[in-house]
């Protein structure tokens, strides 16, 4: 039986220390392409975050009977077929959200992410490990999508969760909305500064810098 500390650890992990976007760079096309509001990041965050838990499961409870040779294609074809669930899930109960995800629930399937972690920890662990890595991870995804899609929301259009938070200028308040906040370069440079302060405040994540300056190593300069 796994120790608790132990499956604590793996659920704790991926949150700030190894978190999958931030420190590995996965998943981050939906990170850009689906925060321009709070609902549809959670909504996102929360589709793959299932998708990922499940697939873990069950690739996990059959890693004995996958035939190396197909392995990969195996665990396609499970995330895909949990991928059509959920997108036929969110088209009937949320509808207008699901509009606005286009196509990005349905390449949950291809996400590096998803696919990653069965490779490298389901496919090689049991069961509740398993699904314990894999909702770490998801809950790591999901607060990088959480983080940018308050941001942008908030400073792109003064509302959070569609309710209106900052007083618009056209309406006698203060703000202006800044559109830029709404565009995918935004979310590409907030997810940049976001890297840039999680590894100022955990300089371990910087990688190591692949060329040294002669002046650094105490040789003079030409």
């Amino acid at each position: 039986m796994t120790a608790p500390s132990s499956l604590w650890s793996t659920l704790s992990e991926p949150l700030v220390r190894q978190n999958p976007v931030t420190l590995q760079i996965l998943g981050i096309c939906s990170a850009l392409a689906v925060t321009t509001s709070l609902p549809t990041a959670l909504t996102m965050a929360g589709s793959l975050t299932v998708v990922l838990v499940l697939s873990a499961a069950i690739i996990s409870m059959i890693r004995r009977h996958i035939p190396d040779a197909i392995r990969l294609i195996v665990q396609i074809v499970i995330v895909a077929s949990l991928v059509i669930v959920i997108d036929q899930v969110l088209q009937a109960y949320l509808f207008e959200i699901s509009r606005k995800l286009s196509v990005f629930v349905s390449l949950i399937t291809t996400n590096c992410l998803v696919l990653g972690r069965t490779e490298s920890y389901a496919r090689l662990n049991p069961p509740l490990p398993s699904m314990v890595d894999a909702l770490g991870n998801g809950l790591g995804y999901s607060l990088v999508l959480v983080v940018i899609g308050t941001l942008r929301e908030l400073f792109g259009s003064g509302t959070l969760m569609g309710a209106q938070v900052l007083p618009l200028a056209s309406e006698g308040g203060w703000f202006t909305p800044m559109s830029l906040m709404l565009l995918a370069p935004s979310a590409f440079f907030l997810l940049g500064g976001l890297v840039w302060a999680i590894r100022t405040w955990r300089p371990e994540q910087a990688e190591v810098p692949e060329y040294t300056p002669p002046e650094a190593i105490g040789e003079p300069a030409e």
